[in-house]
């Protein structure tokens, strides 16, 4: 406890109590981490479709020799292991930080989304993907979809908007 200065009128505020998580909040933070499980199983489902793969690199690239192919094969590998693992620590972190009641989270998730809505189109179009990974590739579009409508709510609005929590 403070000692009052003399002449002081208010007693020292105790510090505010962290504002109660609201539903919508709870609910967009659990969609998140199933993104976060869906991006983990994305990077399973990528290395399973290797085969296809290998023959789309032959198939824009006719002249490669077998060692330009395993060369561009396993740095393929490498993007989409590493863009998975990088996509679920940012599911990960952008679930905590809104719960967590920082506004800058809710922001930067939806310019993930929709970051992530022009991949999809990209996909949609054929010119990268194919099959399983441009239609799981949609279902992760989805499950972002969900935790941007719960964050926007008028309730996950108001919990944005209270006073900072630490």
């Amino acid at each position: 406890m403070y000692q009052r200065f003399p002449g002081d009128a208010a007693p020292p505020q105790e510090p505010a109590s962290p504002a109660t998580v609201p539903q919508s909040v709870l609910r967009a933070v659990q969609v998140m981490y199933v993104g976060l499980a869906a991006s983990l199983l994305g990077i399973i489902i990528d290395l399973t479709t290797l085969s296809s793969t290998r023959s789309e690199i032959l198939k824009r690239n006719p002249s490669f020799t077998t060692a330009q192919v395993n060369t561009a094969e396993h740095v393929e590998v490498g993007f989409l292991v590493v863009g998975g693992l990088i996509g679920a620590a940012l599911w990960l972190w952008m679930a905590q930080s809104c719960k967590a009641g920082k506004g800058w989270a809710r922001v930067v998730s939806t310019v993930f989304f929709a970051i992530d809505t022009v991949s999809v189109l990209v996909g949609a179009t054929g010119v990268q993907g194919g099959g399983l990974a441009r239609f799981y590739g949609f279902v992760v579009w989805v499950i972002g979809l969900v935790a941007i409508i719960l964050l926007w709510q008028r309730s996950s609005s108001d919990y944005f908007r209270s006073p900072p929590r630490y």
